[in-house]
């Protein structure tokens, strides 16, 4: 969990109120948060990743202000209309295609303000933004840009500028090879042919994210008023929520937000979008998980304790809340108004005798036998994008898209666990050479003969990657398994878009197919930007353990 340093000073202006120092100490470990230590004027407290609004003096001060009932209730947020453009080039589609941008003025940045922006925007990028993988936040001072701002793609021989602390101009490949932030997050843009950059009228570079801003147009100082600040990345949504968290932090220390129009080929986006969400409450609900008796009233006075509103049998949501995805996330938040140190223990009224699982068992079994070839096990997402389980792989199967998805980069449930330990492979492609990965996880297909209409299976993937991986490497780890359980299998050829011709079979035991191996097709490699030959198998372990059981 990230770990934040607060001015007690600040939070306590912000909060409205000084509280004795064991008394704060209890109400914001209470809050949901790990209290570390409070030394002198600073506050440092561990914040749980699905709260990232809390990662500043003014995210946390709000919430805790809500939770002691000083400034209960919905905050709502407005930013104002203006003519700042931002256009998105398609150059930029393959390579970081989205921003949300927002411009803030009547600020007045002191050496602690300062140092509260940095803190959140470094927070941001390691947390919320997987440093600067899926997020990158550039803030500027608004003063030195010449409008429109334009965020294009660029050959990497074509961008020369000086980056923050250098004394010289650099090209974009001798920032990656000599600046210090280049040596961190190089690896971002590797293997791209054009880097992004956002441009103003004056083909001033402002930055190149998610790696630099630049020292001549992109350094906010001490007695910086109005700042201009960009997310881009590679889901809109996840942007504007991250925009959002960060544009009313400065809200909160007395500037206001105006909004930037951004342009793209067909359609234009106006940022930040301060709208409140609404989810339906069902109080029968929250009493059946909590064991409570809350009444309406209740639950009203509850959310509003957690900075939420409630209106017509619905909770209001704030704009910089994401991680409220479903009812029981707002039972969370009920819990922790209610207080965990309320609630009375009690036993349940059964009696039982406990005992491990048979197919929890047979899959820690299959995970030793794994571990002992010297795999690491990764654990993946349930959630994915339709692009991940189908274009990137080269099929056409159906997936079972989830209903009223926040997040188009998690809106279908996974066919196959492939997809998911390449991500992994390409996410880690800078590290050293063989990589060794195994999976075991639940896959969801659509059944007839399922009570629900889906079916959930625990699969087994298995993937080595290197200069020198072939079908034999991987074979040899399948068969062993087979082996080891004491059962007999043979694999059949077959032709899959996922896999070379002739290197791809189809894994069968009892005369049932219950799997597929094979050598990863270089087209589906380049769609994960894996540059190292992979051969990979699946095996349906539900199924072969159901063989087993006969």
């Amino acid at each position: 969990m990230p770990t934040v340093s607060l001015n007690k000073n600040e939070f306590e202006r912000l909060v409205g109120k000084r509280f004795p120092l064991e008394k704060l100490k209890e109400r914001i470990s209470m809050l949901g948060t790990d209290l570390e230590n409070i030394e002198g004027d600073t506050i440092n407290v561990e914040v749980f990743p699905d709260r990232p609004d809390m990662l500043s003096e003014q995210g946390f001060a709000r919430a805790f202000s809500s939770f002691i009932g000083i400034k209960k209730g919905l905050r709502e947020y407005k930013a104002k209309p203006s003519s700042y453009n931002v256009q998105v080039d398609s150059s930029v589609s393959s390579v970081r295609p989205y921003t949300a941008c927002c411009v803030v003025k009547g600020l007045s940045l002191s050496s602690e303000r300062l140092r509260e922006i940095i803190q959140i925007q470094e927070k941001l990028h390691v947390t919320y933004g997987r440093n600067r993988k899926k997020v990158a936040i550039g803030i500027y001072p608004l003063d030195m840009i010449s409008w429109p701002v334009n965020f294009a793609g660029r050959k990497p021989k074509d961008i020369v500028f000086r980056p923050l602390d250098a004394t010289k101009e650099l090209s974009a490949d001798g920032i990656l090879s000599l600046h210090p932030a280049g040596l961190e997050y190089g690896h971002l843009l590797s293997g791209l042919s054009r880097y992004p950059v956002f441009v103003d009228s004056k083909k001033s570079i402002l930055s190149m994210p998610p790696i630099i801003n630049s020292e001549d147009v992109g350094r906010v100082s001490e007695g910086t008023k109005d700042i201009f600040v960009e997310c881009s990345g590679f889901d809109f949504d996840v942007l504007s929520l991250c925009l959002n968290i960060i544009a009313t932090a400065f809200i909160d220390m007395g500037g206001s937000v105006y909004e930037v129009t951004v342009h793209y080929d067909k359609k234009r986006v106006v940022t930040p979008e301060f709208a409140v969400k609404k989810m339906p409450v069902d109080i029968y609900y929250i009493n059946r998980v909590l064991g409570l008796s809350l009444k309406e009233k209740d639950v009203k006075s509850l959310l509003e304790r957690m900075g939420f509103s409630y209106s017509g049998g619905k909770a209001l949501i704030p704009c910089y809340r994401g991680d409220i995805l479903h009812q029981i996330d707002i039972v969370e938040d009920i819990a922790i108004a209610y207080g965990y140190e309320n609630f009375s223990p009690s036993l349940p009224p059964v009696s039982t005798i406990g005992g491990e699982d048979a197919v929890s068992l047979f899959e820690q079994q299959l995970g030793y036998l794994l571990a002992g070839f010297g795999i690491l096990e990764v654990c993946s997402y349930h959630l994915g994008s339709k692009e991940l389980y189908t274009k990137k792989v080269g099929l056409s199967e159906p997936v079972i898209s989830v209903g009223n998805s926040f997040n188009s980069e998690y809106n279908v449930l996974r066919n196959r666990l492939l997809a998911n330990i390449l991500s992994v492979l390409s996410s880690n492609k800078h590290y050293e050479y063989p990589q060794r990965l195994f999976e075991i996880g639940r896959v969801f297909t659509r059944s007839k003969s399922s009570e629900t209409g889906i079916l959930e299976s625990l699969h087994l993937c298995v993937a080595i990657s290197h200069a020198r991986a072939t079908y034999t490497e991987v074979r040899q780890i399948l068969d062993f398994i087979f082996y080891s359980i004491g059962l007999s299998h043979n694999v059949v050829d077959v032709e899959s878009n996922m896999f070379i011709s002739g290197r791809a079979g189809s894994v069968k035991c009892k005369g049932k197919n219950v799997g597929i191996i094979g050598e990863v097709h270089p087209k589906v490699l380049t769609s994960f930007g894996i540059e190292m030959p992979t051969c990979s198998f699946e095996i349906d372990v539900s199924e072969i353990f159901s063989i087993l059981k006969k």
